[in-house]
């Protein structure tokens, strides 16, 4: 009876969890409200006159994915025709801030609407088939400018603009963006559309989006061999496009912009905020820009920050196009027109209109934020008299601006520090808006935190159910879920999660040793070997956010010296080759030597090849001269040849798990090595020693008969401590892409989820798998010694219980942090990391 209610406990509450996640998630991550139809001139006073005339009639916008400033501006860079243009005056170039999340989906809302994208988005940006998110019923400069004269759009490239824009452009090809493997073909098919629409004349816009350079970051980083060569070659489609525009009538009002949706950080991912994430490039490019006279010096020497010449936000870019082609600021626009290009118009007026047009757009979305009363004019209410926040300090500064205005007799004599101060207002409502929190739905939020509440108190009886009697476990087991818990509501800890699970379980490896050292041989060596390893493993690689990129074993060790990687990488290989060629069911050793080797074969040899593809100046002698030697395979089918191999081996090892019997041990372990190997196949060939060390710490754990409170805390730790150790953090920016499409020729979402999972996650699912092996001993011993302790129960339900309760204190946190100013960069990626984690 008792066991069956421990069952029914840990099921409801491992239901229910899931249930939690899912309401909070409703009222955390809404879509934003927005302000319906296309924007319209509006009347101003007579005194402007008409619209300003637009000094560009056609546009081409070229977005080069994840171009972070220094790639176009730094005396390092592959651009050398686009510098050349900004020494001449006919380039202005800008660092364009990329507000978090820096991923595609959300920064093409920003560029496009001029407005903040919901955090959402960046789960959107992951579903290939996600259609929800479109930007069909909203207004955009797209929009704008295909109600303009009926135009035409173009785009080739990136498939997200499809899926945010369907059925708006006229001619189109679209390519995945999620095939990071490839670094050539997904660019050749934009360019090769490139020649024959510059001779077409019947088009207005045209989007280019390459992505080659964004999966050279993912797959090697930004200091990759290929990276320099990826930007000549995006410099060479700017001096194919801008000798079109001088040489071609119809083009000679053509506006070139190219620009990054976002940047990259040192490891080549992105989605956090950290300066290379969030510093994109950002050019103007036309021979009409000469009339500037804002001839710049290029190139620039490298910057930490990222910071080259002037820095507006990337949602200026809505308003700034929409002066210069001519049509309305999109309706829920928040950018500011970008002053560098108001001397291209000759009249102050129109100067003063624009920004007028503008600020006026912006004052709409503030009224319906703040209320009408607040910014009117006529208003008995002075907001000056009580300017008590930041939107009361606003809309006196609108009024005092509109007062000044009104006792000009011409808008001709508008002076400069009006004009100055009409921008800074701008600034300043763009700032406010941006900086407003989600119209979270407090009642979700509520009831998922409820959900959650309830879950924790089904967990927590399943602990007192489950029959333990290691009392002083359990209370370690608790402080660490609570410590944990509390630890997440202050950004800094979270952003440097990574420092809790690594001196908590070098604690907790130094107690065991101490605590089983009656029965443990050799006690000291244990010692001195176990938190040896542990400290290696905390060191391998350098994460969070402050020290992200700082030296580590990697960098400084392995990286720089090729053979000694090498040399742990085939001990990793051989070790695992040892562990496979044990007899297991009617194989004799004979047969599983020769069917280990065949897979450690492929294995290895794939990792070779994949690595002289990704990062060639680790291949060194002699492994370049095995390399050169192998057969040469395609990468896909030599990856599936891996795959099929452990596929096939797996299936007789879990036959004969399911029969049971003496043989389950032996298969279970078949399996785990076998997950090893996958494991190696989609880790990192310099993470790939990490499994040695690993393996030293299992063989600690099973070399004590550890209780299972014991064995449970252990296993959490080593989880933990195993996911930051391979380089992930709580950044979205961590998550790794480079080995998702092994074995894959097109996108699948299934096929790239797991293999992406496997390779962020090997770790800790390694940990995993291990548990479950000793457990399986530990059941073993206990039937053997005539207990019938629960052991699989026991695990579970402490599992479940720190699964529970870590969910609702990061729920409460980000309840009661929402208006925190990290909330976005910090506390909401961790949800969805926890969120991932559980599902």
């Amino acid at each position: 009876m008792a066991r069956s209610l421990l069952v029914s406990l840990i099921v409801a509450a491992n239901l229910l969890i899931p249930v939690a996640i899912l309401i909070f998630a409703g009222g955390f991550f809404p879509y934003k409200p927005f302000i319906p139809g296309l924007a319209e001139y509006e009347p101003l006073d007579p005194e402007f006159g008409e619209v300003p005339e637009a000094p560009f009639d056609r546009l081409i916008f070229m977005v080069v994915d994840a171009l972070r400033s220094d790639f176009v501006y730094s005396e390092n860079s592959g651009f050398q025709f686009t510098q050349e243009l900004i020494r001449d005056g006919a380039a202005i170039p800008f660092t364009a801030f990329a507000r978090s999340p820096t991923v595609t989906m959300p920064r093409l809302k920003s560029i496009t609407t001029g407005s903040i994208p919901s955090f959402l988005d960046a789960i959107l940006n992951i579903d290939e088939g996600e259609t929800t998110s479109s930007l069909a019923a909203q207004d955009t400069w797209l929009a704008q400018i295909k109600a303009k004269d009926n135009g035409k759009l173009l785009m080739y490239g990136d498939d997200t603009w499809l899926k945010l824009f369907p059925d708006i452009f006229d001619r189109h090809d679209g390519t995945s963006s999620f095939f990071v493997a490839d670094f050539t073909e997904v660019d050749h098919n934009v360019t090769r559309n490139i020649a024959g629409e510059l001779e077409n004349q019947d088009w207005n816009t045209m989007i280019l989006h390459y992505l080659g350079l964004d999966h050279i970051g993912h797959k090697s980083g930004p200091r990759s061999s290929n990276m320099v060569p990826k930007q000549r070659e995006m410099d060479g489609i700017v001096k194919q496009l801008y000798h079109a525009m001088e040489t071609k009538e119809h083009l000679s009002s053509t506006l070139l912009v190219m620009c990054g949706d976002h940047g990259m950080n040192d490891a080549g991912n992105h989605g956090a905020s950290s300066a290379g994430e969030t510093s994109a490039a950002l050019t103007f490019m036309s021979p009409k820009l000469r009339a500037l006279s804002s001839r710049l010096q290029s190139p620039l020497p490298y910057r930490e920050d990222f910071q080259y010449y002037s820095r507006v936000e990337q949602s200026d870019l809505a308003p700034s196009l929409a002066g210069l082609l001519g049509f309305p600021v999109p309706q829920n626009n928040l950018g500011a027109f970008i002053p560098e290009f108001l001397p291209l118009w000759d009249r102050k007026s129109d100067q003063v209109q624009l920004l007028i047009r503008n600020a006026r757009q912006i004052l709409g979305v503030a009224r319906a934020a703040f209320g009408e009363g607040l910014f009117d004019l006529n208003a008995d209410v002075d907001p000056c008299s009580d300017a008590k926040d930041d939107a009361h300090r606003l809309a006196c500064d609108w009024r005092l601006i509109n007062k000044r205005l009104s006792s000009f007799s011409s808008y001709e004599e508008a002076p400069p520090e009006w004009v100055d101060q009409l921008t800074e207002w701008l600034r300043s409502a763009q700032d406010l808006m941006s900086g407003m929190a989600s119209n979270y739905d407090t009642g979700r939020l509520i009831l998922g935190q409820a959900v959650a509440a309830v879950a924790c108190i089904l967990a927590t009886a399943a602990l007192f159910f489950a029959g333990t009697s290691h009392v002083q476990s359990l209370l370690i087991f608790a402080a660490v879920t609570i410590a944990y818990g509390v630890m997440m509501f202050a950004s800094s800890y979270v952003e440097e999660e990574q420092h809790f699970w690594y001196w908590t379980t070098t604690a907790w490896m130094a107690l065991l040793v101490v605590k089983y050292r009656t029965t443990l041989r050799g006690t000291i060596i244990w010692f001195v070997l176990v938190l040896g390893a542990t400290r290696i493993i905390r060191g391998w690689n350098q994460t969070g956010q402050k020290f992200a990129g700082s030296p580590d074993i990697v960098k400084t060790f392995i990286v720089t010296n090729p053979r000694l990687l090498w040399a742990l990488v085939v001990a990793t290989y051989a070790w695992l080759q040892g562990n496979l060629r044990r007899p297991f069911g009617w194989m004799p050793r004979t047969v599983t030597t020769w069917l280990g080797g065949v897979l450690i074969s492929a294995a290895f040899t794939f990792k070779l090849n994949f690595t002289n593809e990704d990062s060639p100046e680790l291949v060194v002698r002699p492994m370049s001269t095995l390399q050169e030697s192998i057969p040469k395979l395609p990468l896909v089918s030599h990856a599936r040849l891996v795959f099929a191999s452990a596929l096939v081996i797996a299936g007789y090892a879990a036959f004969l798990g399911i029969r049971g019997g003496h043989r389950s041990k032996e298969a279970f372990e078949m399996l785990h090595h076998l997950y090893t190997v996958i494991a190696l196949t989609q880790s990192r060939v310099t993470n790939i020693p990490l499994f040695l060390l690993h393996a030293l710490q299992v063989r600690f754990l099973s070399s004590v008969d550890l209780s299972v409170p014991d064995l449970t805390i252990s296993s959490l730790l080593l989880q933990h401590m195993s996911y930051f150790a391979f380089g992930g953090s709580n950044a979205i920016s961590s998550v790794d892409l480079s080995s998702a499409y092994n074995g894959v020729s097109d996108f699948n979402v299934l096929a790239v989820g797991v293999l992406t999972f496997i390779s962020n996650w090997a770790g800790p699912v390694y940990f995993s798998s291990a548990t479950t092996l000793l457990l399986l001993r530990a059941r073993r011993k206990r039937a053997e010694g005539g207990s019938d302790t629960p052991v699989y129960a026991q695990h579970v339900a402490m599992l479940t219980a720190f699964v529970t309760w870590s969910v609702l204190f990061v729920m409460v946190a980000c309840t009661v942090l929402r208006t925190h100013l990290f909330i976005w960069t910090v506390f909401s990626p961790k949800y969805l990391y926890w969120t991932r984690a559980t599902g």
